[in-house]
């Protein structure tokens, strides 16, 4: 006849020291730290409205602090072009729309988004150093700039931003054949861009006498200054007599 077995489990006083120090690690609330109070974002009043006024006061007003010639300085276009810029952004491009807030106040205005926009764009600067004159923070310079990239294309890129039609080229040439130049569509001429990150390898490619690595930056113009041709990366030991063999 089979017999059964039976299992008997004896607790001892290791267990009774586990079960001890179990359970005071759970009653003690200080072994659990409190979780850690967000930060709150930091707010800055930059007075928006007082940025305004004193562009305005300094570029568009009937007596403005600085003339029409020293607005080509922070901005590198004459005031009328960049009215027509900022007029086009402001009536067509959603973003650059005068607004107002929940409370009635009103938001950036073109002009801001514009010259902080064109300002990145002509000095290639970051985008916090146009906190203090425009106002605006950071983040939104760089909105800015992108609405406004985006803007320009959708805008004017049908006109501007095209190759030339075959009643470009006719022209052009007639024009430089009254100048002299038949077969002439425009002038070339190329711009040295110093290459601070160039890879070792390719320093001798790209260094001439300077020692200093560039690459080549070549644009072909008419006479009316539009630019039909643009190319950038040629190395740097190029000139405008060799760019093109």
């Amino acid at each position: 006849m089979a017999s059964s077995s039976h299992f008997h489990y004896h607790k001892d006083h290791k267990d009774d020291a586990m079960d001890s120090a179990f359970d005071e690690f759970f009653e003690n609330p200080d072994i659990f730290p409190e979780p850690k109070e967000r930060k709150k974002r930091v707010f800055i009043e930059r007075n928006r409205e007082d940025g305004h006024e004193k562009l305005w006061n300094d570029y568009f007003s009937e007596n403005p602090t600085y003339t029409s010639k020293l607005f080509r300085r922070p901005v590198r276009m004459n005031k009328s072009l960049f009215m027509r810029i900022v007029y086009r952004l402001s009536t067509e491009a959603p973003y650059f729309k005068p607004k107002e807030d929940a409370t009635g106040r009103a938001s950036l205005s073109p002009l801001q988004k514009c010259t902080a926009a064109i300002r990145q764009l002509a000095y290639g600067c970051s985008a916090d150093t146009v906190d203090e004159y425009v106002r605006l923070a950071e983040t939104t310079a760089r909105q800015c700039l992108h609405h406004f990239t985006e803007a320009i294309i959708t805008l004017f890129g049908d006109q501007y931003l095209r190759r030339p039609t075959p009643e470009d080229l006719e022209r052009l040439l007639y024009m430089g054949e009254e100048r002299g130049f038949p077969g002439m569509i425009g002038s070339i001429d190329c711009m040295h861009w110093q290459w601070k990150n160039c890879p070792t390898p390719w320093r001798g490619m790209f260094a001439r006498g300077t020692g200093e690595p560039t690459i080549v930056l070549e644009a072909v113009a008419s006479q009316d200054l539009w630019i039909w041709h643009t190319f950038f990366g040629a190395p740097g030991t190029m000139n405008d007599l060799n760019i093109l063999d």
